[in-house]
């Protein structure tokens, strides 16, 4: 099934679409920015991302039970046909819970890595949430807060 531009859609006077996708890609970039600053200031562990944090725990090992947290993403395996359809089924539960749960974000492939072009997936907030939240619960991105308090610290002796 491919998309059709409605008939009574004219080029000439549409929006400037290119416009359109770079206050997305804004707005994708400042969460992105805005959770890493997030995980610096708090340890993941006590972070908590929704109001239903615990409910989308629970669901997503319920769903997902073979899926570890602590290792990279296979993105082909979760973009597949039956991926997307597994993932479809968990999301729309929250459709009417959370906010923006389809807006598209960015979500590290891994939890040992840094944002970065080859390191990040494009996924719905949704999965972001699930996949955030397990590694949370597990002291996975503990490491963030603790390597920026230990630049922090070194920072402030070479200024002493």
């Amino acid at each position: 099934m491919s998309a059709q531009a409605p008939k009574t859609f004219n080029a000439e006077e549409a929006d400037n679409l290119e416009d359109i996708e770079k206050q997305f890609a804004v707005k994708v970039v400042q969460h992105m920015q805005t959770y890493w600053s997030i995980l610096e200031k708090i340890k993941g562990s006590s972070l908590r991302l929704t109001k239903l944090d615990d409910e989308i725990y629970e669901h997503l090992k319920r769903d997902f039970p073979e899926f570890d947290p602590s290792e990279t993403i296979d993105e082909d395996k979760m973009k597949s046909k039956e991926g997307k359809e597994r993932w479809r089924n968990f999301m729309m539960v929250y459709e009417k819970k959370v906010d923006d749960y389809n807006f598209g974000t960015m979500l590290r492939a891994n939890p040992k890595w840094e944002y970065g072009e080859k390191e990040t997936i494009f996924v719905p907030r949704m999965q972001f949430y699930a996949v955030e939240i397990a590694r949370n619960r597990l002291g996975l991105n503990d490491w963030i807060y603790e390597q920026a308090q230990k630049e922090k610290a070194e920072a402030s002796k070479s200024s002493a």
